[in-house]
């Protein structure tokens, strides 16, 4: 009975012996195939709106039986908006006029055929690479209001011509980032940063300066004319 007790301790011990052995092998496995350290790292441009969309429309109500002096009166305005527009130096090929749409307005609901009234609304839009004049222009509209013409305007859009150059430069300066954060973690470890393993870019996001607001799918302000431009990646490094 002792010696068949002994036996079952001998290839019990055996079986622990085997066991850590054979754990001790795949963790080392497992250490040594994750030899590689990923980083993100971060370049932001500060840079200048060089293009800018301004969209505002005149309208005219009218009745059935006055759409025809509502449309006359329609191109009226237009003419006014389009000389004011000249005279302040911007060009014939900067500006884009949409065709006169009509709505009828159903908030009168209880009225004859020959009663109710339509909108006509007449888009002008213009895109320039003076922004500054645009800029200037777009608070200064009073001389056309000031002769009868109902014109509503929206905000200006800024935007950057240029952001795909900057993102190819900013996606460099983005991976020389990611490599001195690499660098500095593996350093603390008693490693060195080895070969480039793999790298994928993020979103690019367009903001306004000094603003932290970016999102997942990227974003692009354009509210603002001064604008930082950001890019991340993400990088792996071997590690030595």
């Amino acid at each position: 009975m002792r010696n068949s007790l002994s036996g079952f301790g001998f290839i019990l011990g055996l079986s622990l012996i085997v066991s850590t052995l054979i754990g001790v092998g795949v963790f080392y496995k497992i250490k040594s195939g994750e030899n590689v350290l990923s980083v993100t790292g971060s370049a932001k441009k500060a840079v200048v709106s060089d293009q800018v969309k301004w969209s505002l429309s005149v309208s005219r109500i009218a009745k059935v039986a006055t759409l025809k002096s509502g449309y006359e009166q329609i191109a009226r305005d237009t003419e006014v908006v389009k000389k004011f527009l000249k005279d302040n130096g911007v060009l014939d090929t900067e500006v884009t006029i949409s065709p006169v749409y009509m709505e009828q307005n159903y908030d009168q609901q209880y009225v004859s055929q020959e009663d109710k009234s339509y909108t006509l609304r007449q888009s002008i839009d213009i895109d320039s690479a003076d922004v500054v004049k645009i800029e200037a222009l777009a608070k200064n509209t009073g001389s056309v209001i000031n002769q009868g013409v109902v014109m509503s305007v929206n905000s200006l859009q800024f935007y950057y011509s240029k952001l795909a150059e900057e993102r190819v430069a900013l996606l460099a300066d983005a991976v020389k980032d990611a490599k001195a954060r690499a660098a500095e973690l593996a350093n603390s470890n008693g490693q060195k940063v080895g070969s480039l393993k793999s790298a994928s870019s993020g979103v690019v996001q367009v903001l306004s300066k000094g603003s932290t607001e970016v999102s997942d799918y990227g974003s692009y302000d354009t509210s603002k004319i001064d604008k930082d431009i950001m890019v991340t990646v993400r990088v792996s490094f071997s590690l030595r």
